[in-house]
């Protein structure tokens, strides 16, 4: 599966996720994209994974493939993010196109 991290993560948490191929903002030079642009931009993505509850409420995602995952943590550090790695990993392995799922620690 190819997975987009949104840049408010941070980037150890790929290395959570064996077996899929996983990409960050950073890394595909789409720092500062409104949140509309980058999901345009993530177009050849199977899943994006963000903390940006907001984005929800923000964007149209009904018409698109990608599946969006919003964690709900304390903060965006690994140490608040870890805890969700295998409830995130059980659901990348069922994931459906075009849906939102929000994880909670």
């Amino acid at each position: 599966m190819k997975i987009l991290l949104d840049e408010c993560l941070p980037m150890r948490l790929a290395k959570s996720l064996p077996g899929h191929d996983v990409q960050t903002v950073r890394q595909m030079n789409w720092l500062g994209l409104s949140n509309g642009r980058l999901l345009d931009a993530a177009a050849d993505f199977d899943a994006f994974i963000t903390v940006d509850k907001n984005l929800v409420k923000q964007q149209s995602l009904t018409a698109r493939r990608l599946a969006v995952i919003v964690l709900r943590v304390r903060s965006n550090k690994i140490e608040d993010i870890s805890p969700l790695v295998p409830q995130l990993i059980d659901l990348l392995a069922d994931l459906k196109s075009g849906t939102v799922t929000v994880l909670s620690s």
